[in-house]
């Protein structure tokens, strides 16, 4: 058994078939370094999985396995450990991001000259690939059409847990000479981050916690609670999902089940959100040129965004914090230091980004690939092609967030700016959203100087989204001239 981004024994599908199909298994896991290699030396993912790894080796050696843990090129540790067990078969979650594609089919390659079999088995989403289409037999491009399909497509059938406790007597350790100790970080070449001091707990028992303490007090408001950035209202389990430590077929069962036996708001609106991630999933699948860094809408390519160096200098001021929007700072900041961006937040910097700097969506996206916990390339490249327009079922490209209005609507007491620019923190209510806007006597009352604790906007909301109407044209032109005829063709 190759575990790869599923780290838990419960209800795993690649596991579960692996311990029906065979007398004994072994389990591995590779740190690959074409991964690793990009990464910065202190990165909670990679702490994280390290620690997610721990525990799955101790969970592992409870019922009479083990774990042996690789660190090379995965396409040349797994075969060459396959080998070395004498195995017939190696089983595995898929994985559809572009790398991991790529990665497995050299990986398959190197098992099959060896005369051993892959198995690869659905896991990450409730629906994947081709198991939700249009009548005629598309994929969908559109939300709440999918959505609808998506719904009346499930049944207890999908969301069956596999009873892997049945079968772990087929467990066996590795031979002596091949088992060792998951890699400590120093190990791998990285560095210990705060993931502690943050408190993202890890590992299968991590997401157990955070998801029942999500069902037993904040589930039921969600649908009241999700957009305030000031407010623990979302269930944080991103990360969880992103490296398989819970079962999205236990979440999603869970949220349908409050749904439709208690008219559970709440619950009704978080299984959108996991909908939404089964939908972007299906997007990449059938329009893999979206990573290739193109448009979903290939009319919005044509779009000449800001560049050079004032644009270079605009995205620091961005990414670092010193936009002068204290929303969009507050956000910034909070990614920066955690690696998590709220919901709410992410629409709010990204269209910032895109229409009031007007700089191309993609230096965005890879910024919060670099940056963000949970990410996950279809989600991440989905809504950020929403954001600037160009993406399936996107905003409107003359829809542009008010990024004060948006901090007044959102967090209109400021705890979140509070909490993530403590040097606004005695600004009033009022004036927290817009300090540009404040007296003297009130900035200076609140220890605000303007332009040295805290910067003047860099850009007049106003006349950005003007530019931006400007800029746009090009595809409002196209779209009146009847040239925009939704994605790619295949």
């Amino acid at each position: 058994m190759w575990f790869r981004r599923d780290l838990r024994l419960s209800d795993n599908a690649a596991l579960y078939h692996a311990l029906r199909s065979c007398r004994e298994v072994v389990c591995g896991f590779v740190f690959d370094t074409a991964i690793l290699k990009n990464l910065p030396k202190a990165d909670r993912r990679v702490e994280f999985i390290r620690e997610s790894l721990a525990e799955l080796a101790r969970d592992l050696a409870e019922h009479g396995g083990s774990l042996v843990v690789r660190h090379g090129l995965a396409e040349e540790e797994l075969p060459r450990l396959a080998r070395d067990l004498g195995v017939q078969a190696v089983f595995a979650n898929r994985d559809d991001e572009p790398f991991a594609v790529e990665r497995d089919a050299q990986v398959f390659g190197g098992l099959a000259n060896s005369g051993i079999s892959f198995h690869a088995h659905k896991d990450r989403a409730v629906f994947e690939r081709d198991e939700v289409l249009t009548q005629a037999g598309q994929s969908f491009s559109v939300f709440t059409p999918y959505k609808r399909a998506w719904l009346a497509k499930l049944d207890d059938f999908y969301l069956k847990p596999y009873p892997v406790e049945r079968y772990l007597d087929a467990l066996v350790q590795a031979p002596e000479a091949l088992r060792g100790a998951v890699p400590t970080l120093a190990d791998l070449g990285f560095e210990k981050t705060n993931l502690s001091e943050l408190e993202i707990p890890t590992g299968a028992s991590g997401g157990a916690q955070l998801f029942e303490e999500f069902f037993d007090k904040r589930i039921d408001r969600y649908h009241e609670t999700r957009d305030f950035p000031g407010v623990r209202g979302p269930s944080y389990l991103g990360i969880h999902l992103r490296f398989g430590t819970v079962s999205i077929r236990e979440l999603a069962g869970v949220a349908h089940q409050l749904t439709h036996s208690g008219a559970n708001q709440g619950a009704a609106v978080w299984l959108s959100e996991l909908i939404w991630r089964d939908f972007f999933f299906q997007i990449l699948a059938h329009h893999p040129e979206v990573a290739a860094g193109k448009s979903f809408r290939p009319e919005y390519d044509k779009i000449i965004w800001h560049h050079g160096k004032h644009a270079d200098g605009l995205f620091d001021a961005w990414r670092e914090a010193r936009t002068g929007y204290p929303l969009v700072d507050a956000a910034m900041a909070q990614i920066k230091h955690t690696g998590y961006m709220h919901n709410r937040l992410r629409m709010v910097v990204a269209s910032f980004l895109c229409k009031d700097l007007g700089l191309d969506w993609r230096r965005g996206e890879a910024y919060f690939e670099q940056q963000l916990n949970d990410f996950e390339f279809s989600s991440n490249n989905g809504n950020w092609q929403w954001a600037s327009g160009s993406g399936c079922d996107a905003q409107p490209w003359f829809r542009i967030f008010n990024p004060v209005t948006q901090s007044e609507r959102f967090d209109p007491e400021g705890k979140f700016i509070r909490r993530y620019l403590p040097q606004l923190a005695k600004l009033s209510d009022a004036s927290i959203h817009a300090p540009w806007l404040a007296t003297p006597v009130e900035l200076e009352a609140a220890g605000v100087r303007l332009g040295e604790t805290y910067p003047r906007p860099i850009v007049d909301h106003a006349q950005a989204r003007e530019r931006t109407l400007e800029r746009y044209a090009v595809v409002k032109e196209q779209q009146a001239g009847g040239k925009a005829n939704g994605p790619r063709k295949k």
